[in-house]
């Protein structure tokens, strides 16, 4: 094996610069319910249904913002903007992503990039997966090219299969500035 991470014991530099990155994971789950829109990665989709939460229950924003949270051990969005707090009733998930951005900012880190993928068996969501991406990265002020946003569903499996709801997982790489 040729890997120039074999030897990290003796090269204390490269052993610095693997530290001064951090991953996290975020997963969110939110149901399906009649009289609620249904807003995902800040676009709002034509849908007979929503997603039922105390905010807007963006079910994308708030995996990735407890991936970015995550990624320092900071806990989850529920820590820092709580369902029992009145104030962020009906909050605009991407608004609270900029704040978790903020945060993340004020330790130090920017950044990498963020990759998530949506589990619903409905509406398709192909064609909005550009205008989640472009504002995901508006509310962390990163370019574009540095969200992916992937849709699938389960086969008519499960929660999401059913059309019960709509579940997320994100995964974010910073680093340290």
């Amino acid at each position: 094996m040729h890997s120039k991470f074999l030897n990290l014991t003796n090269r204390k530099d490269d052993i610095n610069k693997m530290t001064s990155f951090r991953i996290g994971h975020g997963y969110d789950v939110h149901r399906l319910v009649e009289g609620r829109k249904f807003i995902l990665g800040g676009v709002d989709i034509p849908y007979e249904k929503g997603l039922l939460g105390h905010s807007d229950a963006d079910v994308l924003a708030h995996a990735i913002s407890d991936s970015i949270l995550g990624a320092l051990a900071l806990g989850d969005i529920g820590k820092l903007f709580p369902d029992t707090d009145s104030t962020f009733k009906g909050a605009d998930s991407l608004v609270l992503l900029g704040e978790v951005c903020s945060l993340i900012r004020e330790k130090g880190y920017e950044i990498g990039n963020i990759d998530s993928t949506v589990c619903a068996q409905a509406p398709k969501l192909f064609p909005h997966i550009l205008s989640m991406r472009e504002n995901i990265a508006k509310a962390c002020q990163i370019d574009v090219s540095q969200i992916s946003v992937k849709a699938t569903t389960e086969e008519s499996l499960g929660f999401t299969g059913e059309k019960l709801g709509i579940s997320t997982t994100a995964v974010s790489l910073l680093y340290k500035i």
